[in-house]
Order: C-alpha cells, then sequence, then structure tokens
C-alpha cells in the first residue's frame, strides 16, 4: 500500500487518484467513504471539523479493507490520523497481514491550502473548520510520520505548492526509487 498524507486541501486525493488510474491500482479514500457512509449527528459533527473516532476509524477500514484484495498494491488516502490509528496499521505491517510500500507526504504552505479549500466549495470547508485541520495536521499527522519512519516505512515529503504536474511528477519519481 502508498499512503498519501497531509493537511485537508493538499491535494492528497486528486495525486492518489492519479498514480492509482496511471498504474491501475485501488484507490481508497476514508474521506469519500466517511461523506458516503455517515448520517445523522456524526455527520453534522464531521461537516463541523469533529473527527470520528479511533475506533470508528479502524472499523471502517478494515471494512474497506475487505472489499479489495489487500495483497495487490493500492493507493491509502486520509488514513492514519492519529498516532493510534497508525500504530493499528504497523501492527497489521508486523503480522504481515498488509504491507506498506512507501508513504507520500505532501507539504504545502497554509495560504495555498487555504484558497485550495475555499474554492472546491464544500459545506465543511469553512475557515473554523480549515483552522481546525491545520491543528489536527500539526498535533496528530506530523508524529504519526514520525513513527513511519521509526518503524522503517520509507516516507517522501513531496512538495505540494506547485501546478498538479510539476506535484506528479515528483511523486512519480519518487515512488520509481
Amino acid at each position: 500500500m502508498i499512503i498519501f498524507m497531509g493537511v485537508a486541501g493538499v491535494g492528497k486525493s486528486v495525486q492518489g487518484r492519479r498514480i492509482a488510474d496511471e498504474f491501475g491500482y485501488a484507490w481508497l479514500s476514508t474521506g469519500e467513504f466517511l461523506r458516503m457512509l455517515i448520517s445523522g449527528e456524526r455527520r453534522k459533527a464531521m461537516l463541523a471539523g469533529e473527527l470520528l473516532s479511533d475506533k470508528e476509524i479502524i472499523e471502517l477500514v478494515r471494512k474497506i479493507f475487505q472489499m479489495i484484495d489487500t495483497k495487490e498494491e493500492f493507493i491509502l488516502d486520509g488514513f492514519p490520523r492519529t498516532v493510534q490509528q497508525a500504530d493499528w496499521l504497523l501492527n497489521q505491517m508486523k503480522h504481515e497481514l498488509l504491507s506498506i510500500t512507501a508513504v507520500v507526504h505532501i507539504v504545502a504552505d497554509k495560504s495555498v491550502v487555504r484558497e485550495r479549500l475555499i474554492s472546491r466549495g464544500r459545506l465543511d470547508d469553512n475557515d473554523e473548520a480549515i483552522a481546525k485541520r491545520f491543528e489536527e495536521y500539526e498535533q496528530t499527522i506530523l508524529p504519526v510520520l514520525e513513527d513511519f519512519k521509526k518503524a522503517g516505512v520509507t516516507v517522501y515529503d513531496i512538495n505540494g505548492d506547485r501546478p498538479i504536474e510539476d506535484v506528479h511528477a515528483d511523486i512519480r519519481q519518487a515512488l520509481s526509487q
């Protein structure tokens, strides 16, 4: 599996889909699944920028993994988002239930990301929710990346401030190493 990570709006889904299409991999986006499957009060909370619990997300990811052949390469977008989720994933790897080829960490300036999020026009892309996403990224995603590195997982930091084609070329180059 190739994991795409970064703050919301950095281009994970765009780039993950492109790599999946180019190489014929399954593309699994926890965000897309959440928007399809979560309803009621949990959906309202999610749209307000609240994250689901680790238990809820891990259960969703387990269900997603049951839909594909995890022995084949695939793209995972939007998971893990916490150290506990990363620990679960690393435990799956330790027991040889899953294999992590690499983590593609797309990094971009806050102003670039904010502009992208506002322009896509989703209800959950407002200033308050965007501020929460940056806070979450700094407090949870960065430690997750450190955990992956400590576990020996290859992490590629990709500059996401540039045009889509340039970012894609850098990702392709990194993954071909």
